[in-house]
């Protein structure tokens, strides 16, 4: 009787387990997130922290592309009236004005790239949170809604 199995290839099984491995981590951010408790449910956004006023000047200026629950997270320090604008951002973006009672306060949806338009706030925002446009309107974000930040946005 002929034998079927197999040869024994141990350094086989630890390259398809290395690439398993790989692949699975792939999916995965160690990005720090917001939480949305929209209409539809909670939603995390995996976020940039702009924290300094060079990371707050930028932005997302020249980006070409932002994963689909992904964004930038604007930190100040106190909470005031704020503008934003578009200009040299070529992505469309929800921007989504955060109270100091971490309540969503006013939300610019799809915003006009490239646009030197201001886009005021209306209203003290502490935080502010830029995504894809279409992201409130397909999660269900509203102005009230409750809003969860990350430790590092806390300072």
């Amino acid at each position: 009787m002929v034998k079927t199995t197999a040869p024994n290839r141990p350094g086989l099984s630890v390259a398809v387990l290395a690439l398993a491995v790989a692949l699975a981590a792939c999916g995965r951010t160690d990005r720090p997130y917001v939480r949305l408790h929209a209409s539809s449910g909670p939603v995390n956004v995996a976020v940039e922290i702009a924290a300094t006023p060079e990371k707050r000047t930028r932005g997302l200026m020249w980006r070409e592309k932002l994963g689909a629950d992904e964004g930038m997270l604007f930190v100040f320090d106190d909470a005031r009236p704020r503008s934003f604008w578009m200009k040299n951002t070529p992505l469309p973006l929800d921007i989504v004005f955060i109270g100091p009672d971490r309540r969503v306060v006013a939300i610019a949806e799809h915003t006009e790239p490239y646009s030197t338009r201001a886009i005021p706030s209306g209203a003290p925002a502490r935080w502010v949170l830029e995504t894809n446009a279409g992201f409130c309107r397909k999660h269900g974000v509203l102005v009230g809604t409750e809003v969860e930040l990350p430790p590092a946005a806390l300072r």
